[in-house]
């Protein structure tokens, strides 16, 4: 046979999928820990093969730490540091950088095998082979935005993070929902069009939502006000808007701001939706789906306060970036179930 036929449903599939999914996951969680130790700039190459291989002699070791004394995030901000103080920061970018190649790995080569034994249902073999492509842009915007700090700045640049976030977290919602249609098939039915513009825009609002966390992660805004619900007791403090547009990227007021912001209308839309969930009766497990979103939400916010007014310690900050990626995997697993559910799930007939 020369045309590639394979079954709708793929379970081996599905299980590298999720798979790849949970890398990503741990990937952005380390992320967190390597941004908030300050060790970004720490390798300050980006060779994909032979970076591979960390130091392995003093005078290697001796070598690196000269490059980093070269950059000013060294001269300004860490001059005096001792090479086994430079040694901790490095070994958490190394990881970092290992876990990108082994993701990169733990899709290309499994994928290759399933193509070649035509196991991949035909009309996932594109997504899949789009999120190849995105990892391995994902590994040049990384370089990117590392450079950013190498030169000018004492760190990377704040919309460099995000789109290096945001892009991470598109394919990991990219990987859970390839994952389930590669485990229960493709549905043609769809749920009434409301319940589904519903839950889209949830995941919309908890994508943002993260974009927000990223520019406030970058320009390190969370150091800066550290009380609630005011922000050193205004509304909004004074915005610098010298800068123009470029302050809703890099001002450290307007940038928590419009995270704060967000995080209310979220919480908001999730509760609606869980209270419309619960009204509208869903049945096969739908309703459970909408209470479990309004119910990270919820710890989500709790979380973000709480990182806040402890003016960001690691361990907070590392679980808050965690809980924005667990909580935009359930808003793409409801999402999905939404659009396959069958329109007789929906016993009340309501729509949202």
């Amino acid at each position: 046979m020369n045309r590639i036929h394979t079954p709708d449903r793929a379970p081996a599939v599905a299980i590298w999928l999720g798979s790849v999914a949970a890398l990503v996951f741990v990937m952005v969680a380390v992320g967190g820990i390597t941004r908030l130790t300050g060790s970004g700039l720490s390798i300050t190459e980006w060779q994909p093969i032979m970076g591979a291989v960390p130091p392995l002699n003093e005078a290697d070791w001796a070598e690196a730490f000269a490059r980093y004394q070269a950059i000013p995030q060294y001269q300004q901000v860490n001059a005096g540091m001792t090479l086994g103080e430079f040694k901790g920061i490095f070994w958490w970018e190394w990881i970092h950088r290992q876990l990108g190649r082994l993701i990169g790995a733990a899709f290309a080569l499994p994928f290759l095998v399933f193509l070649v034994l035509r196991m991949v249902p035909r009309r996932l073999v594109w997504r899949c082979a789009l999120l190849l492509a995105l990892g391995g842009i994902q590994g040049a915007i990384g370089w990117w935005m590392v450079s950013s700090g190498l030169s000018e700045r004492v760190d990377v640049a704040p919309e460099r993070l995000t789109v290096h976030l945001g892009l991470a977290l598109a394919i990991f919602a990219g990987l859970i929902w390839t994952a389930l249609e590669a485990a229960f098939g493709e549905e043609a039915s769809r749920s009434p069009v409301g319940w589904s513009r519903g839950a889209a825009l949830l995941l919309g609002l908890v994508y943002l939502q993260c974009l927000l966390g990223g520019l406030v992660a970058g320009a390190k805004a969370g150091l800066i006000y550290t009380d609630w619900p005011l922000m050193n007791g205004q509304v909004l403090p004074p915005v610098d808007w010298s800068a123009g547009g470029m302050a809703f990227l890099h001002d450290h007021g307007l940038v928590q701001f419009n995270h704060r912001i967000t995080a209310y209308v979220l919480f908001g839309a999730a509760v609606v939706y869980a209270v419309q969930a619960w009204r509208a009766r869903l049945a096969e497990g739908l309703g459970a789906w909408a209470y479990a979103l309004a119910g990270v939400v919820t710890l989500q916010a709790v979380l973000g306060i709480a990182t806040l007014m402890h003016a960001v310690p690691i361990g907070l900050g590392v679980l808050h970036q965690a809980g924005a990626a667990f909580v935009l995997g359930i808003a793409t697993a409801n999402l999905w179930m939404v659009r396959r559910s069958q329109p007789r799930l929906f016993r009340a007939g309501r729509r949202l």
